[in-house]
């Protein structure tokens, strides 16, 4: 009988291969396991790119089996090489340190640490990495990998044919992987780790790795990489990433991004990135005719997982009152302007620019001249217009850049 840990994944899409199926079924139907995803410390928070797999440790969590969340504070050190076209910019430790402490927030907020057996395990790799003899290293790790077979990964491989430059830093990142799932392993006692499918070959070494060292099997599971209908990557839009900390961005920016998502690809996120059960979500597929309906639900359930209900309905309620109502939505971004800066008057460009709305003087005066802003849903005509304190009602107003883009302007 198929585990259901292991069937829901693949009911929802997220399973996409995996070094041996059948008898990680066995292992599953038997016990609880704990398994590994490991992620890059390289900016202060992770984006929706990311959120798939924290879904699938939730899911892990969800069946009875326990997730081990590996922050790369080793391994940021260096780079990831998948599927990238250039060497990554160089972080140093404490720089490193403060991602990871902000990067928790968003695990401990999904992922659930109520009960012991399931709670999350955080592991930094610097912990071992950093400790490493090099020689030592060398003889008991890296006589077990090949030149050869390492040339063959995608990671490496792509980078060569386009005579792109591969440093021998990058080039040992595969071995540090493998040596983290051989560590998660031994002292862990860690059967599984999961990546998105460009990190086969690392998962591969990692269970090649254990099983010459260890002589014993561990097993390894992809998910697929998620690309939009559109062909662009998940998890960045014309504007920038979609951060999932909340300092970063909004949870009613969060829940729009849900709510513009392509028609093409709602029935899929559907399944993704909520809870709903995947019976349930069929009935839904085959009554509901209405797309806005099913965006709004995926915007809500998506929301809530991350942000919690009460966020969710809030962003939802403000997205009615400013489509909708062409009110002010309590829960838009805010601008906020000081009362003597205004009291002199703050060019309209200024306003655009300073606070990143387009990334320059120059974008905001071609915006203003297509009529793309308005104040109060009213088009801004002039590009030299002064904002004072008689253009607020009650020292608020609503500053809207298309029809999907709405700001609240405050004055204090």
């Amino acid at each position: 009988m198929k585990n259901i840990f292991l069937r829901e994944m693949q009911q929802r899409g997220y399973l996409n291969q995996c070094s041996n199926l059948n008898k990680l079924n066995e292992i599953c139907n038997k016990n609880s396991i704990s398994g590994y995803i490991g992620f890059d410390c390289t900016a202060s928070s992770l984006h929706v790119g990311s959120l798939l797999q924290i879904m699938i440790l939730r899911l892990m969590q969800k069946h009875g089996h326990q997730p081990i969340v590996l922050l790369g504070g080793g391994t940021t050190l260096i780079g990831d090489p998948s599927g990238k076209d250039s060497t990554r910019k160089i972080l140093n430790q404490d720089q490193i340190k403060k991602n990871i402490k902000s990067i928790k927030k968003v695990f401990n907020k999904i992922l659930d640490s109520s009960d012991k057996k399931t709670a999350p395990i955080f592991v930094d790799n610097a912990e071992w990495l950093t400790k490493l003899n090099y020689i030592k290293f060398l003889r008991d790790i890296g006589s077990h990998f090949t030149i050869n077979k390492m040339l063959t990964f995608d990671s490496v491989k792509l980078r060569l044919e386009r005579e792109q430059s591969l440093s021998y830093m990058e080039f040992n990142y595969m071995i540090l992987q493998a040596y983290d799932f051989y560590q998660l392993f031994k002292n862990n006692n860690c059967l599984l780790q999961i990546g998105g499918s460009d990190q086969w070959g690392n998962i591969i070494n990692g269970i090649d790795l254990i099983r010459r060292v260890l002589q014993k099997e561990a097993y390894g599971i992809t998910s697929p990489l998620i690309t939009l209908a559109s062909g662009a990557k998940m998890g960045k839009t014309e504007k920038g990433a979609i951060w999932l900390n909340e300092d970063i961005l909004s949870p009613y920016d969060y829940w729009q991004f849900w709510r513009n998502t392509d028609d093409r690809d709602v029935k899929r996120f559907l399944n993704f990135f909520t809870e709903i059960k995947f019976e349930e979500l069929e009935k839904i597929f085959q009554n509901e005719k209405n797309i806005n309906n099913l965006k709004i639900l995926l915007a809500n359930e998506a929301t809530k997982i991350l942000h919690g209900e009460k966020a969710a309905k809030k962003a939802e309620q403000t997205a009615k009152d400013t489509f909708e109502g062409g009110g002010l939505g309590a829960d838009l971004p805010e601008i906020i302007i000081k009362l003597n800066k205004i009291e002199k008057g703050i060019s309209i460009l200024d306003l655009i620019s300073d606070n990143k709305i387009l990334s320059s003087k120059s974008e905001a005066r071609r915006a203003v001249a297509n009529k793309g802003f308005k104040i109060d849903g009213k088009v801004i005509e002039d590009e030299k217009k002064l904002l004072k304190l008689k253009d607020f009602k009650k020292n608020i107003l609503k500053l809207s850049y298309g029809k999907k883009k709405h700001y609240l302007v405050k004055v204090i």
